[in-house]
């Protein structure tokens, strides 16, 4: 769970996640929070050994955070390694579902927590922010050939040994379109991807990390893998 500034999230989002899935364990990737989340982050971890805390010097980026956490879950050899933001958006409710894909035994590699297949859906979020979420998979789907309808859903659970598989040295993304990366390359290599539907809420607490940069990104990343994708 990568985090900056969500420390009104902090305590909600794990004791909801630790009520529906009391087994997990929770890395908490802060980019250096001014309002304290990191050491907030800290005393829990203190007083529960299911959480676990990675500190980062600066606010660099979601892809770089993941990428990090995932190291962090490979290098202690984690079966599943999940991702899952911290502002509420994700209902840990959902969780055990995703997990029940990845480690039920239907040799899924990939779960994807989506909002865009029967059964999901959006409550309370702002229709400008939904139009470029759904504009932004449509494209991404378009160009990469793909069928996942969610494609920038950042909710996820993946088997260890499919990350193992992908060379996350390449990885170059660092916003949103992380997500859409990180699902191209395992649909490269033949992973099994299963879209598990979802209700996204719209936080309470905090501030967006959205930006017209995080936009800019997206688009012309998926372009250059797009056009690579015809010709090469």
């Amino acid at each position: 769970m990568p985090t900056y500034n969500e420390r009104e999230n902090l305590p909600v989002t794990l004791g909801g996640v630790f009520e529906h899935c009391p087994d997990v364990h929770v890395l908490v990737v802060d980019d250096g929070s001014p309002d304290g989340t990191g050491e907030l982050a800290d005393d829990m971890a203190a007083r529960d050994p299911r959480v676990h805390v990675m500190h980062r010097g600066e606010k660099n980026g979601l892809g770089p955070a993941y990428l990090a956490g995932f190291r962090w879950a490979l290098d202690r050899g984690y079966d599943v390694v999940c991702e899952m933001d911290m502002d509420g958006s994700h209902r840990p409710a959902d969780l055990p579902r995703l997990l029940d894909e990845v480690c039920g035994g239907k040799g899924v590699d990939l779960a994807i927590g989506s909002r865009r297949v029967p059964g999901g859906g959006m409550e309370d979020w702002p229709w400008y922010r939904d139009l470029i979420s759904r504009g932004g998979s449509w494209y991404a789907r378009m160009m990469l050939g793909l069928r996942v309808h969610d494609m920038t859903a950042g909710f996820r659970a993946y088997r260890a040994s499919m990350l193992r598989r992908i060379d996350l040295t390449d990885v170059q993304a660092g916003g949103y379109v992380f997500q859409i990366d990180m699902t191209r390359r395992v649909a490269a290599v033949g992973g099994v991807i299963r879209e598990v539907p979802i209700t996204f809420v719209q936080r309470v607490r905090g501030v967006s990390k959205m930006s017209s940069a995080i936009v800019a990104e997206a688009l012309w990343r998926v372009t250059v893998w797009g056009i690579r994708r015809m010709f090469i």
